[in-house]
């Protein structure tokens, strides 16, 4: 926070001073000034709380620096910016940081209002406190001191903010009506002037596009769902009108899964009474053709994760009903406990597309980094993609081809083992021949070399495999190309083992480190740096132990054997001295 208000120190200024134009008309960059703001202080990352923050210290920094202050600190005077008193574009600029603020606020309570509902009152009233405060600078701008292109700019503000007031209103035609008209004025304005601008000005008409088509689909035009859809594919319509789009083809298929009552899948019909799997399984095809017609790789990677989130969602209600069925059987006596039930086959229909969507998505993850990989690599600090990372992404894909074959219902079913068998011989032997590519980096040629030729069997007992599964496996990579560009890797492999093992390799000679002390060798001369060094080897410390005598220990032996003289009459006998004794030793006497 520190740094961003000493970086608005050192560029506020010389935007909130900008100098009138030659001819005498007040000027004002409305869209460049806000687009700069927001992305300098928050927005980026969507954090609409800094851009607020940011908002109050730039209003209160114009109104100092243009003595314009609402009384003092003891007491608020309301004062209005008028006609009369635009004798500086700061003024015009002090209007827009209010309706910025405003908006700000409720985009920051847009992000809450997800969880806390009520807070969508609020939102409403910033924003209409946002497009009143865009009306009054358009009136401003009405005044002859503006140019044209600031008059024209803060028309399109003021419909573009009336706009998203209407959109969250649903008064779809209102809103229309002022985004096309926004649309209209940006329109105009990037064909006027230069190519920086227009590009500002461009962004701004893409922004909006896709809340018109919204409308326009809402008001009853039914072709304008096709224009949302191929937006949807091109990753347009971002923040606020993607939740609105995916909540609109939620919409639409819920309406269609009324009609639907089954499914059929490896010659079994099976009754969909969840409404959540209707609704999945009609969407499935217009997902994958919109993965198929996806622009970039980015696009296709997040219509991946949608399709997979859906998936998952779609396989826990089904598995909720398998509780209440697995209760039901229980009660019951006469339940076929052997035969699949067709909610249970269900769930592994769908196990199966969430499985198969995961083998494609991270197959065309492979095909990205592939392409990457035979590309030069341009900065050699910036680490690129290796073999491993392939590695990895076809270990993932053979772990869900080993739980394609264990789904309940199919074990039975000899062409769908085959079948996943056949892919699972196709995929390790892409692995492997990454795994050997992996070798030949760190130059361990013979192991390479033998990878390579279980590559090649991998893919022999493909081509012998696949003739009887030509329509089913039509989507797999194509083994043939593998085995060609194994060959050619072979012959690079044995040129490189042979360079390499007929280089001559000098070795330097290694000079014998001698680790004896200084005090050691004082009688012969010997060049040794390290006495020079931080730690010159001079004494050993500690110095080793050394033996020396023991003192001797003496064991008196005869002691036992010896006798002594009596020393009887050198002991004081003692007498009996009767009753006179005992007063006596009583009293102390005697003694």
């Amino acid at each position: 926070m520190a740094a961003d208000k000493q970086n608005e120190a050192k560029v506020s200024p010389a935007d909130e001073n900008k100098e009138n134009l030659p001819d005498g008309g007040l000027g004002l960059e409305i869209l460049q000034i806000i687009k700069e703001s927001q992305q300098q202080h928050g927005l980026r990352h969507g954090d609409y709380q800094r851009y607020r923050g940011y908002c109050s210290r730039r209003l209160r920094r114009l109104r100092k620096t243009l003595g314009f202050k609402m009384g003092n600190r003891h007491k608020f005077v309301g004062k209005k910016i008028t006609v009369e008193m635009l004798s500086d574009n700061r003024y015009l600029l002090l209007v827009l940081m209010e309706a910025e603020r405003a908006w700000s606020y409720a985009m920051q309570l847009k992000q809450e209002a997800n969880t806390e509902p009520r807070k969508r009152f609020h939102l409403l009233a910033r924003l209409r406190k946002a497009a009143k405060h865009s009306e009054k600078l358009e009136k401003l701008c009405e005044s002859p001191r503006v140019d044209a292109k600031t008059k024209l700019e803060a028309q399109a503000y003021t419909a573009y903010l009336t706009g998203m007031v209407e959109f969250e209103l649903q008064e779809w035609k209102q809103a229309m009506e002022a985004f096309n008209k926004c649309k209209t004025i940006y329109e105009k304005l990037a064909s006027a002037f230069t190519e920086d601008l227009a590009v500002l000005y461009r962004q701004r008409v893409d922004e909006i596009s896709p809340n018109i088509r919204y409308c326009a689909y809402n008001i009853g035009d039914q072709n304008a769902i096709n224009d949302l859809m191929q937006m949807r594919l091109t990753g347009g319509g971002g923040g606020m009108m993607a939740e609105k789009l995916e909540a609109l083809i939620t919409q639409a298929r819920t309406k269609q899964a009324a009609t639907m009552s089954e499914v059929e899948w490896r010659g079994r019909t099976v009754p969909v009474k969840i409404d959540k799997a209707r609704v999945f399984l009609l969407g499935l095809a217009d997902n994958e053709a919109a993965i198929a017609q996806a622009a970039n790789e980015e696009t296709k990677e997040h219509l991946y994760e949608t399709l997979l989130a859906e998936c998952r969602d779609t396989i826990q209600a089904v598995k909720e009903e398998l509780k209440t069925e697995a209760k039901q059987r229980e009660r019951s006596s006469d339940a076929d406990s052997g035969k699949v039930s067709n909610l249970q086959y269900l769930h592994s229909y769908l196990t199966y597309i969430k499985l198969c969507t995961l083998v494609k998505r991270n197959e065309s993850m492979a095909h990205t980094l592939q392409a990457k990989l035979k590309e030069p690599e341009v900065d050699e600090n910036k680490r690129g993609p290796r073999p491993q990372d392939l590695i990895r992404l076809y270990d993932i894909i053979l772990q869900s081809l080993a739980e394609l074959s264990t789904l309940q219902g199919l074990e039975d079913d000899h062409t769908f083992q085959k079948e996943v068998s056949l892919k699972t011989l196709v995929y390790k032997a892409y692995r492997c021949f990454f795994i050997a590519q992996s070798y030949v980096l760190v130059k361990k040629w013979s192991e390479a070399l033998v990878l390579y030729e279980r590559v090649l069997k991998y893919a022999k007992e493909v081509q012998s495999k696949a003739k009887s599964f030509n329509n089913s496996l039509k989507d797999l990579p194509d083994v043939q190309e593998l085995i060609a560009e194994v060959s050619a890797e072979k012959y690079s492999l044995q040129a490189a083992a042979i360079l390499d093992t007929d280089e001559i390799v000098e070795v330097p000679q290694q000079q014998v480190k001698d680790n004896t002390p200084l005090c050691d060798h004082l009688e012969n001369f010997r060049l040794d740096p390290t006495l020079v060094g931080k730690q010159p080897n001079l004494v050993q410390f500690p110095p080793d132990f050394q033996p020396i005598p023991c003192k001797p220990l003496f064991f008196d032996l005869a002691l036992n054997h010896v006798a002594f003289p009596p020393l009887d009459d050198k002991v004081e006998q003692k007498g009996k001295g009767g009753l006179t004794g005992y007063i006596k030793g009583i009293f102390g006497f005697g003694s």
